[in-house]
């Protein structure tokens, strides 16, 4: 994969700050001709840098309020529990972000449910259900402070 210059690293800003700009206003605004900016924006593409493009939407105005986070904690750490439980993870829609960590906890994920009756119903028929998982410990958001999906590129 190549290494990304400035061109490309404001294009990306202005991709993530609002993925339907034209191309010809992204082109404007970093400096090129709206060929050389769309042959960019495809090449970023093509190498994974820009993975995809998607609307960004309210959890609360869809009737999914109540973000859980929830530590897990394998009983063992070989790769196929690994593999195992990360299929699972990936069939549950209830799981917005899963992240394999270090320290004492093995995985940490953020849940998203309307309420609390729901995260129980995650809980017990398919969390605990799965193999291998020893132990989980679950502490819910009273209030988002910060929730960015731009990386700060440029």
């Amino acid at each position: 994969m190549r290494t990304l210059d400035a061109i490309d690293r404001k294009i990306l800003a202005l991709v993530q700050a609002d993925a339907r700009m034209a191309t010809h206003e992204i082109a404007e605004r970093v400096g090129l001709s709206p060929s050389p900016c769309a042959r960019r924006i495809r090449l970023l593409e093509r190498d994974g840098v820009i993975k995809g493009y998607a609307a960004i939407v309210d959890q609360g105005k869809v009737g999914l309020p109540v973000s859980a986070f929830a530590s897990i904690k394998l009983a063992r750490q070989s790769e196929e529990d690994l593999e195992r439980f990360s299929r699972a993870v990936a069939r549950w829609p209830e799981v917005v972000d899963c992240y394999l960590m270090t320290g004492q906890r093995d995985y940490l994920m953020r849940i998203v449910v309307r309420d609390l009756a729901a995260y129980e119903v995650f809980l017990k028929e398919k969390l605990t259900r799965l193999d291998g998982v020893a132990s989980i410990e679950t502490s819910f958001a009273l209030g988002q402070v910060k929730h960015a999906e731009a990386l700060p590129v440029a």
